[in-house]
């Protein structure tokens, strides 16, 4: 995406049509630099109309995060979060990443967040990508400090799960459900999935930066490049949420779960995770790191978040690693 892409976009965000002079007078620049800007827009799952004679329009409007809008959402729980909206990053998970330091874990208790109107390269589990149009969905990360080591975060992405299943179903999108261990899924298609990244020692304290990615409305080029069924929130009922809205929603009860997680872990969200399940009780089969697989029947997980499996051979809880599951048809 050039430079001059998004403030082109947002000029245009009023659905009415104008001219390229308009445009260039109203950003200091020339007509061609308008041109340029808007060439391959579709790679980003936008259309702009162009006609003769009068110019550029974009014909539906795109809903910009806005900082103001969130912390007001927010409410008395805004000065808990340090809130920062990019334009475009590679990774929101992988900048916060490179911010993040073990050294202010003690002293700072803040919830640095970063979402981004474009990310470019999204990173799921098992090094798969996540891909995401311009505005279609809601991308970003918020970074944890705990003081617990790693070895006690077990079940951490199965209650990140819990948090965004609470926020959908209180917005209306009843059928919202899980997957062992990190995707939400509304009719067995993938809506949104979690990836959580971990700095510290086994013994702590450690950082947890938490990259969240949600489908609001993604174009059919942007779902093309998708390797697996995959939905929005659009498609469901035919509207898209407010953005903002729903942004300081889901961070709101991230902070709710987080806090109970730092002093209790996952089992207290076990049950209800199990509840969420789309695979409960259901035929699926494991593949495992070493390229094997395995099959049986879901029942539950444990207190640290395994997925037990009921396998002829008896009762075994699988770790979540690089092991992948689907269901058995």
């Amino acid at each position: 995406m050039k430079s001059l892409t998004l403030p082109v976009l947002r000029l245009l965000n009023d659905g009415e049509f104008h001219s390229g002079v308009a445009i260039a007078h109203a950003l200091g620049v020339s007509r061609a630099s308008v041109s340029l800007s808007l060439q391959g827009v579709e790679e980003l799952g936008l259309v702009v109309n162009k006609v003769h004679g009068r110019g550029y329009r974009l014909p539906e409007r795109l809903q910009w995060l806005n900082r103001e809008l969130i912390l007001t959402h927010l409410g008395q729980e805004a000065s808990a979060f340090r809130l920062e909206i990019m334009d475009t990053t590679e990774s929101t998970n992988s900048l916060l990443l490179q911010r993040s330091s073990i050294k202010k874990i003690s002293g700072d208790r803040s919830i640095s967040v970063l979402a981004t109107e474009l990310q470019t390269g999204g990173r799921g589990r098992r090094g798969r990508e996540w891909h995401s149009g311009l505005g279609d969905g809601l991308t970003f990360s918020l970074v944890w400090r705990f003081q617990q080591g790693a070895n006690l975060l077990s079940g951490l992405s199965l209650a990140v799960g819990v948090a965004i299943a609470r926020v959908l179903r209180s917005s209306g999108f009843e059928d919202a459900a899980l997957k062992w261990p990190n995707d939400v899924l509304i009719d067995g298609r993938k809506l949104a999935g979690t990836l959580i990244e971990l700095q510290g020692d086994m013994l702590g304290p450690t950082v947890a930066v938490i990259g969240i990615g949600i489908n609001l409305k993604v174009s059919d080029t942007i779902k093309d490049r998708i390797d697996q069924s995959a939905t929005d929130l659009y498609s469901i009922n035919g509207e898209t949420p407010d953005r903002n809205r729903l942004m300081a929603a889901l961070l709101l009860e991230l902070a709710r779960v987080l806090r109970d997680f730092e002093c209790h872990g996952f089992a207290p969200f076990r049950q209800e995770w199990v509840h969420y399940h789309a695979l409960e009780n259901q035929s699926v089969q494991l593949q495992m790191p070493d390229g094997s697989f395995q099959e049986g029947l879901v029942r539950g997980v444990g207190q640290d978040g395994s997925l037990i499996l009921n396998t002829p051979g008896g009762d075994h809880s699988y770790n979540s690693g690089e092991i992948s599951l689907r269901k058995v048809a």
